[in-house]
């Protein structure tokens, strides 16, 4: 039996698939979104590892945009004259969270967290972590 369609015939499904496939590919990036514009803020604490409680520990919040302003928050040393204080690296976590809290408050992301020690005497050093935070301006 002798088949009825052409090549011509054959092909004009082949065609309207094509059609069908660019039409949606041009319909989906046609709806692509701008890129996101962020601004960043840097939240720095500097704990100090100092005997006899004599260091200075701080959380130095940076913001930029029109106007550049800091924050400083004392933070307590981990050292008293007895040795570490518990209580004051307790009291300096919960600083930490509560400044990490109200930033997600306000629409910040964190972004990226990194530490570091300085121990230049062997027996003082200073823990240092920075947070980086965006947000959609």
């Amino acid at each position: 039996m002798k088949s009825l369609l052409t090549p011509q015939s054959r092909a004009l499904p082949t065609l309207f698939a094509f059609i069908a496939l660019a039409t949606l590919a041009a319909s989906l990036f046609s709806f692509r979104r701008p890129a996101v514009q962020y601004e960043f803020t840097q939240v720095t604490t500097i704990e100090s590892v100092v005997a006899g409680g004599l260091g200075r520990s701080r959380m130095i919040a940076t913001t930029t945009g029109d106007e550049t302003t800091m924050q400083e928050t004392e933070l307590k040393n981990f050292f008293s004259f007895t040795g570490i204080n518990f209580q004051n690296v307790r009291d300096n976590d919960r600083a930490i969270t509560q400044k990490i809290s109200r930033m997600s408050e306000e629409g910040w992301e964190l972004v990226d967290v990194t530490s570091g020690v300085s121990n230049p005497q062997g027996a003082t050093g200073i823990f240092i972590t920075r947070y980086l935070y965006r947000r959609a301006k």
